[in-house]
């Protein structure tokens, strides 16, 4: 029965190991793709703004920061990370940082206005829109909110949502899983190295519970019972 429990002791113990092993790997590639993440983060430059209070501020008002984070919280619905918005790391390298810079551009062209000229008199609808210019706020539309066959909207929809600020948010997407599947990552591997401590240490625990049994049964063998008369 005790070489039973050393071995299942050893058993787990090497298993613990290869966990170990498994979670050093695992972390290298995780290291990995930070360093990835921030050199390419360093090479774009690009920082969010704060004043000399440490506040985050757009165009230098605190209140438009407090706008795109509402965009971002309560419209978009992301948890934002407190902690990642830091003063004295203001370049973009973060998931929080990587949304909001999104939601920064993303709030300028919601509430941007496009200048939309008509060389001729256009009927659309039953509506004539006369030849002149045209100042057409986007109004909080998306994309998919503009009427493309309207006079005014089809235009102003390809220069509020322009290629730039698709290929923007998309490269800022892609910045935010990657740095959300690093910190998921990171959390696996510490799930990883938990488990690998848990076999060891039982694993461990076994092997001296079998080798302590075995040197108190030696011990209790060697007690001489004394003769009876």
């Amino acid at each position: 029965m005790k070489s039973r429990i050393k071995l299942l002791g050893l058993a787990l113990s090497i298993i613990g190991v290869l966990f170990m092993g498994g979670s050093v790997f695992a972390y290298s590639m995780v290291a990995d793709g930070q360093h990835s993440l921030q050199t390419f983060s360093e090479a774009q430059n690009v920082t969010l703004s704060y004043n000399d209070e440490g506040v985050l501020v757009d165009r230098g008002e605190p209140a438009g920061a407090e706008a795109i984070l509402t965009l971002l919280k309560d419209d978009w619905g992301y948890p934002v990370v407190d902690s990642d918005l830091n003063p004295d790391d203001p370049l973009v390298n973060t998931g929080t940082e990587y949304m909001y810079q999104m939601a920064l551009v993303a709030y300028h062209t919601l509430n941007g206005t496009n200048t939309v000229v008509l060389d001729e008199p256009v009927e659309y609808e039953g509506e004539t829109f006369a030849a002149g210019t045209y100042e057409v706020a986007t109004d909080g539309r998306y994309w998919t909110g503009f009427d493309r066959q309207h006079p005014l909207d089809g235009p102003a929809r390809e220069m509020a949502w322009s290629g730039t600020a698709h290929a923007l948010i998309g490269e800022l997407g892609v910045g935010t899983v990657t740095a959300s599947t690093l910190q998921l990552s990171l959390g696996i591997v510490a799930l990883i190295a938990g488990l690998g401590l848990t076999f060891l240490g039982t694993g461990l625990a076994l092997v001296w519970i079998a080798g302590g049994n075995k040197k108190e049964a030696l011990a209790t063998e060697s007690v001489r019972q004394p003769a009876t008369v």
